[in-house]
């Protein structure tokens, strides 16, 4: 797995990078005990079941059995060659990797992708050199910066200027080698129909470059600055290496910060994120101009559980937001929800009224969802007539049946008797009957549980006496080489009885033959088959003492040995079966006595 890289460079770059560091980037950590547990971000849970030990350097899920160390964790979880993850590595502590180029064509990326995202973060940083530094940007800039743009938060979100030109993207793709065909099945071109010749498909737009979850910019949205006959934005279509429904604008960018506040903040669009930096909300996300998909609430859950929805003030933004709340409080996240007043949009609203305001009165004064939806359901009634004012509390009721916490149903209800002078006692009865009609057919998907504590799933599987006693043999020798070398003396050539765990072993001596340290981490370096690697990592997860006798060893070196000669007592008894039906008497004699001589040695 190793062999084009000198193992003493990768151990030199694991004994430098702290997995859960690496981890942390992807997946919500939270400490129990000595290990951090999250959720898995290979398999599809509620119940945290993936594992990173910060003393061992290692991950595991107990869940679907993924596991290794932080190199593997990057080839799995963003689909990098062995190279490729330890090249990343390399470069955040500053141990750079060159490999030949045999090496690269034995695992060669996906060129075309690779392609596509070079010249997408080219044209990026073009762009925001000509509005910058440019004479045909100037107009571009004053127009941003009239409408409140700073130059700091330009150059923090890269915005650009496209020139008003239909070929200037052709020229400037073509000039630097780059395919027209490829660069069309990226967005940046389009094909004219009556002549198959190649356009620009930005023109004379400000340009919003947008990166997915790693930071690769993979699409623009392109604003005009004045003009009736086209739309207002211009966004890249789906493509390869960009879909929005699995991407958040600035999500890269502000996960760190939204890992340390706990807290993300949920916009429409980009110009809000924008705006909101502007007001120091650096934890905006923003969706790509369509609903919240489930692959959007995934990335959120890799870096924190509360999120708050701050969408436009108008009727469409509220209904929006009651979809996104739902949406989101089936993941077990939780919701509040920033309510902007006049109908205006975020941006507006900092505009009209300030960052502090923005701050205070809306973003640090939002409703709970359920305090949400007291507000969502009055809208469109008449709560002075008595048919809306009867359906509005039939509507509170169904949702405080969702409640999981029995002190905020009592709460809601308490609330409701207050508001419309109606007795506890009736609304309890009434929350009874709808509680009795929804039973059986409401939409299990819809029911949303009581927010559970964090209790990582630590599952430990029940292996037979003699596999027990293999891994821990393998697990003593992963500590200590001249316990490999006792175990291996002890066994006389014996293999052990689980394929793999032999596998493992035969590998772990020729590791040490290389004069390569012990340590599991490093080991799963050196392992080239996946199945191999998890079950290390199994091993490595499994609570051992750090000391073990030699009188220990030899116990579990006998029964290995044991679970053998049990084998092979079984395998005599068929012989002496097969004798005794051909009446072959001595032959069945014979047998019974080598048989008896096993038994003794057990």
């Amino acid at each position: 797995m190793s062999d084009r890289i000198p193992e003493e460079t990768l151990n030199k770059i694991l004994s430098s990078t702290d997995i859960v560091d690496v981890v942390s980037d992807y997946v919500q950590l939270k400490k129990q005990g000595r290990n951090y547990f999250g959720l898995c971000p290979f398999h599809g849970e509620n119940t945290p079941s993936f594992s990173v030990s910060p003393d061992k350097q290692i991950f595991h899920c107990f869940g679907c059995g993924a596991g290794g160390n932080a190199f593997t964790f990057l080839m799995d979880v963003d689909g990098l060659s062995f190279i490729e993850a330890a090249q990343k590595l390399g470069s955040k502590v500053g141990e750079e990797i060159t490999v030949n180029a045999s090496s690269e064509k034995e695992a060669p990326p996906q060129e075309d992708e690779k392609q596509m995202m070079q010249a997408h973060e080219l044209l990026s940083k073009f762009y925001h050199h000509l509005l910058l530094n440019t004479k045909e940007g100037q107009e571009a800039l004053e127009y941003l910066l009239d409408r409140g743009f700073t130059t700091e938060s330009i150059t923090k979100f890269q915005i650009g200027w496209s020139l008003p030109s239909w070929d200037f993207t052709v020229k400037f793709l073509q000039k630097r080698g780059y395919s027209l065909d490829l660069m069309e099945a990226a967005g940046l071109l389009v094909r004219r129909e009556k002549d198959q010749s190649f356009l620009d498909r930005f023109r004379g737009r400000i340009m919003f470059p947008i990166t997915d979850p790693k930071g690769n910019v993979v699409a623009f949205s392109g604003r005009v600055l004045q003009s009736e006959d086209e739309p207002k934005y211009l966004n890249s279509p789906e493509t390869k290496i960009f879909n929005k429904s699995r991407v958040l604008y600035n999500y890269h960018e502000s996960r760190t910060l939204i890992r340390r506040k706990q807290q993300v903040i949920l916009f429409e669009g980009f110009a809000d994120v924008i705006s909101a930096s502007e007001a120091s909300v650096d934890n905006g996300v923003a969706t790509m101009g369509t609903s919240l998909t489930e692959g959007q609430i995934g990335l959120i859950k890799r870096v924190t559980d509360h999120v708050v929805i701050c969408y436009d003030g108008d009727s469409a933004g509220v209904e929006a937001a009651f979809r996104a709340g739902n949406l989101l409080l089936n993941h077990h996240l939780t919701v509040r929800v920033a309510m902007i007043p006049e109908r205006l949009d975020p941006d507006d609203y900092i505009s009209k009224y300030g960052k502090d305001k923005f701050q205070q009165d809306v973003i640090g004064a939002g409703l709970t969802f359920m305090a949400f939806k007291l507000r969502y359901y009055k809208l469109n009634k008449n709560l002075n007539d008595e048919g809306d004012r009867l359906q509005y509390i039939e509507d509170i009721l169904k949702e405080i049946t969702k409640l999981g916490n029995a002190v905020e149903r009592d709460y809601y209800l308490r609330y409701l008797a207050e508001e419309f002078d109606i007795s506890l006692e009736a609304l309890q009865q009434q929350l009874a009957e709808i509680k009795g009609a929804l039973k059986g057919k409401t939409n299990p998907a819809k029911q949303v549980p009581a927010p559970k504590p964090f209790r990582p799933r630590v599952e430990t599987k029940l292996l037979p006496a003699y596999q027990t006693a293999e891994r821990r043999l393998i697990a003593y020798m992963l500590k200590d080489q001249n316990t490999a070398y006792k175990v291996q003396d002890w066994l006389a050539g014996m293999h052990l009885n689980v394929d793999e765990h032999q596998a493992i072993i035969t590998y772990l001596l020729g590791y040490y033959e290389e004069g390569l340290p012990p340590g599991a981490s490093s080991f799963i370096g050196y392992l080239p088959d996946e199945r191999l690697r998890r079950i290390v990592t199994e091993i490595e997860m499994m609570s051992i003492s750090d000391e073990c006798s030699d009188q220990e060893l030899l116990d579990y070196v006998q029964s290995v040995l044991k679970h053998q000669k049990m084998l092979k007592i079984k395998e005599k008894e068929s012989e002496r079966k097969e004798a005794q039906r051909q009446n072959d008497f001595r032959k069945e004699a014979q047998i019974a006595m080598e048989i008896l001589q096993l038994r003794k040695s057990l």
